[in-house]
């Protein structure tokens, strides 16, 4: 899914060399990638932009010491928040034909950086003036409360309507098919792929071009 992501952003900027990089569990490694490209004593090599939904200790630490001995090399915010990725959740919960006063658990990928949770709720709050019915938050790990807790705890104080879960993750896998398991009458699919998400990274990529030319 990550790669076909990496190709529609290819489209969308033919005349930049969009490189893959991961920060955790497997290469190609965003340190090896950096490595390998050519410094530049003026102007930028490469502009890195996350494939993060919300801020945290993959962009504190680990893309901040990834570029910090590369003056030629910046990261930019990461995808959230932003309000077109709440209208991707609404598209998702549209194309899973949730009930439009169905209670929502906004299922993130979870962290235990207060960065990170401010992120994950901003967006919750922009979902909450969108949708019809309820909105809580749940974590497929890394911070409480997890989405099966969320799930179970919009029943049992009073929520007795359909809940779905609302994927606030980019890409299916491990923590995805975690909110499948937590006890929804709903859960929808990941953002990726969708054009906005495009959108957004290019708008990412091209504030630090500009900013830096």
């Amino acid at each position: 899914m990550i790669r076909q992501f990496l190709d529609a952003i290819r489209v969308a900027m033919p005349d930049v060399d969009v490189r893959e990089a991961y920060v955790d569990v497997h290469g190609p490694f965003l340190n090896d990638v950096i490595a390998e490209l050519p410094a530049s004593e003026e102007g930028l090599t490469a502009v890195v932009v996350p494939l993060l939904l919300a801020s945290g200790h993959h962009v504190y630490h680990d893309i901040a010491k990834a570029v910090e001995s590369r003056p030629d090399v910046v990261g930019t915010e990461v995808l959230g928040p932003d309000s077109r990725l709440v209208d991707i959740v609404l598209d998702r919960l549209r194309e899973a034909h949730v009930p439009a006063d169905a209670t929502l658990v906004l299922a993130a990928a979870g962290s235990s950086d207060p960065r990170s949770q401010s992120d994950t709720e901003a967006a919750a709050e922009t979902l909450r003036g969108a949708w019809g019915g309820p909105v809580r938050v749940g974590f497929a790990a890394g911070h409480e409360p997890s989405v099966a807790d969320a799930v179970a705890q919009a029943h049992e104080f009073g929520e007795d309507g359909v809940v779905a879960v609302a994927s606030f993750l980019l890409a299916p896998g491990v923590f995805q098919k975690r909110l499948g398991e937590a006890g929804a009458d709903y859960v929808t699919g990941p953002l990726a792929p969708h054009p906005d998400l495009v959108s957004i990274v290019a708008e990412r990529y091209g504030a630090f071009t500009h900013e830096h030319n």
